[in-house]
């Protein structure tokens, strides 16, 4: 669960790129999320193509973004079996705080991750 080193080449600069676009957008869904008692674990799953996991957030293009971006938490996670209920420990240990990353979920053709990315200071 940790940044996959495969991810720095081809993923991380256009995923950084996407990233400064929304990351307001995303910090403030992820406070929403814990603030209301959701989860204090938001992942946000972010893929070219539409996907059926989360709430869509952003949709490409709408922001000047390339990747569409959607909003879930980790309950979902474990019910779709993305985390299995055997690994929730090991998820919540390499979790990173939330008010200064984002989790993002990496859904690719060739790539698919977990990815902390952290928030742009102001």
């Amino acid at each position: 669960m940790n940044n996959d080193p495969e991810l720095n080449g081809k993923y991380l600069g256009t995923i950084t790129e996407d990233f400064v676009k929304v990351s307001e957008n995303l910090k403030e869904a992820s406070y929403q999320i814990r603030d209301r008692g959701f989860s204090e674990y938001p992942i946000f799953p972010i893929s070219k193509q539409e996907v059926s996991i989360g709430q869509v957030l952003i949709k490409a293009k709408e922001l000047e973004n390339v990747w569409n971006y959607s909003a879930s938490f980790l309950d979902e996670f474990v019910q779709r079996e993305v985390v299995e209920a055997d690994r929730i420990d090991v998820f919540k240990e390499a979790y990173k705080n939330p008010d200064e990353f984002c989790c993002l979920f990496v859904i690719d053709q060739e790539f698919t991750n977990f990815v902390f990315i952290p928030y742009p200071e102001d």
